[in-house]
């Protein structure tokens, strides 16, 4: 009996080419079902929002009148809190789980790495609403106690200081909101930043100790180098978070549609908040348009802040073919 001159039963080769034909099939049905639904997305936010986007044009972005008695309705006030609280969360959240994954990945003990680990990510299995509940209940009596109060007193003369702090003394505001957003994004990118910080290979490290780097020097001179497209993307995630969250932000940012001050203490409003609260009560027409014409712009928000973190990882690694 003749053995085929390649080896293999003839039907095993025949069938391997359908198997992957099969696969690619699949694999790029998977990746055109993803465009399509992203594509159907975005045509159905712009055909919802279309009456608000021919009534205002672009001007519904630095327009910060909303008032669904006189059917008028801007953006404005919505946007600046959905970025203000964001970029406050960044601010407190990025240093927190640096020094989270820095401590379980360099200086913990063996014996307390485990339990910490999986401490920080139970805090990312809490539900928002419960976030918001304490947020509201708990945490803002003592940040209108404990802060804003003293800061009032501290910072009433300072001339430009004393906005940022001005407002009632309530605990509810664009900061609360930020720090419970922070909270909440914290279990994300710290986890993220203590996976990639753990796939160095140890060598380098070692390396480094060896020479006599202290682990400070190690840190930014060895692993963050290494892992930076890992940490961007953590912190990507953690932005993202921030941008889409809606109850914890819903309870404690005020959801007042006015831009009266720039006083971090002062209530305002976010996109997903107005959303949560007014598209199931909005009437067919403007109203409606126009809340629909918000989730657009989020949406925008989102691109926007994806596509920057794709041009700086870019620009990261074009300087490091420069600097080789």
């Amino acid at each position: 009996m003749r053995t085929p001159a390649h080896g293999g039963p003839p039907k095993a080769r025949a069938s391997k080419p359908f198997g992957d034909l099969v696969f690619s099939l699949l694999s790029h049905g998977a990746a055109i079902l993803t465009l399509a639904l992203l594509g159907a997305i975005i045509v159905s936010l712009i055909v919802g929002a279309w009456p608000a986007i021919a009534e205002y044009g672009l001007s519904f972005l630095w327009r910060s009148e909303w008032d669904p008695v006189q059917d008028q309705y801007g953006g404005l006030v919505m946007i600046y809190g959905t970025v203000a609280t964001s970029l406050i969360a960044l601010v407190i959240a990025v240093p927190v789980s640096f020094g989270i994954a820095l401590f379980l990945t360099e200086l913990s003990p063996g014996w307390l790495r485990r339990p910490l680990g999986i401490a920080v990510e139970l805090l990312a299995a809490v539900p928002s609403i419960v976030y918001g509940m304490w947020g509201l209940l708990v945490f803002s009596p003592v940040l209108a106690t404990y802060v804003q109060q003293p800061l009032q007193q501290l910072l009433g003369d300072v001339p430009v200081l004393r906005e940022l702090v001005s407002g009632p003394p309530v605990g509810i505001g664009l900061l609360s909101a930020g720090i419970i957003l922070a909270i909440m994004i914290i279990p994300f990118i710290a986890a993220v930043m203590r996976d990639v910080f753990e796939v160095i290979p140890p060598l380098l490290k070692e390396s480094a100790y060896g020479l006599g780097s202290t682990t400070w020097e190690v840190v930014f001179k060895v692993v963050l180098p290494y892992t930076k497209t890992g940490v961007i993307g953590g912190i990507m995630l953690g932005l993202g978070r921030a941008l889409g969250e809606t109850m914890a932000v819903t309870f404690v940012i005020g959801n007042f549609n006015q831009l009266d001050s720039l006083s971090l203490f002062e209530a305002a409003n976010s996109i997903t908040s107005a959303l949560a609260n007014e598209f199931a009560e909005a009437s067919e027409g403007l109203h409606q348009a126009s809340l629909i014409y918000l989730g657009l712009v989020l949406f925008f928000i989102t691109f926007v802040v994806l596509a920057l973190s794709k041009i700086l990882l870019l620009q990261l690694r074009k300087n490091e073919g420069a600097r080789t």
